[in-house]
């Protein structure tokens, strides 16, 4: 049986799924996507008991990291985010925070290349560039426990806009296919937004991106 766990709660008026990775031999936790509500976050980490290793941004839209500023500054923890996505973390109208009235700008304390691999909490993260959504979306992959964190990129039977600043269809579209489709069909998708999902039905029945279309 697996030592990790995974915990997810919606955060904010939009939704967005933050994510815990629970080693629980050790009681280490990894934050995916501190979007909002860093009370509440924080408050969750110390009712558990849970030691908060790093935070993971899996890109840089103001409803995925509204609340890392305060987690960070709370939990005293590192944050980890694409090289790629630097610009749109560091400015407001790349990351859409003008647009909710909360202009921020966010530096992140390691910046992750694609394919880059390294371990949190005991756990062995892979890193996955996924651009499309944005510029420089990453998605986090489990290869032990088959698991993948999506981001905007991947919804269950769904993708992730393409319309804002730095967004691509055609680039999202070749970031599923080659980044994740070639995943098992038994991975865990866990999407920024709504539901869980596999890879195996995501390449069946999502049609925006089907696996089996070249």
């Amino acid at each position: 049986m697996s030592q990790i766990k995974i915990y997810g709660m919606p955060v904010g008026n939009i939704g967005a799924n933050c994510y815990f990775i629970v080693n629980e031999q050790t009681n280490e936790a990894i934050c995916i996507d501190t979007g909002a509500e860093g009370e509440k976050i924080c408050q969750l980490i110390e009712q558990n008991g849970w030691k908060l290793t790093g935070i993971l941004l899996t890109h840089g839209h103001s409803d995925h990291i509204g609340a890392t500023q305060y987690v960070k500054d709370h939990e005293k923890v590192n944050v980890y985010a694409a090289k790629a996505e630097e610009e749109v973390l560091a400015q407001p109208k790349l990351n859409l925070t003008t647009m909710f009235g909360n202009t921020m700008s966010l530096q992140a304390d390691k910046w992750l290349e694609d394919g880059q691999e390294f371990t949190l909490a005991g756990v062995s993260i892979q890193c996955l560039l996924t651009a499309g959504h944005t510029k420089g979306g990453m998605c986090f992959y489990l290869p032990k426990e088959k698991i993948v964190f999506t981001g905007d990129t991947l919804f269950c039977q769904s993708i992730g806009r393409t319309d804002f600043p730095t967004g691509d269809l055609k680039t999202l579209e070749t970031s599923i296919k080659e980044k994740l489709y070639v995943l098992s069909d038994d991975t865990i998708v866990y999407p920024g937004h709504d539901a869980s999902t596999t890879i195996g039905y995501e390449k069946q029945h999502n049609m925006f991106v089907r696996g089996d279309i070249k």
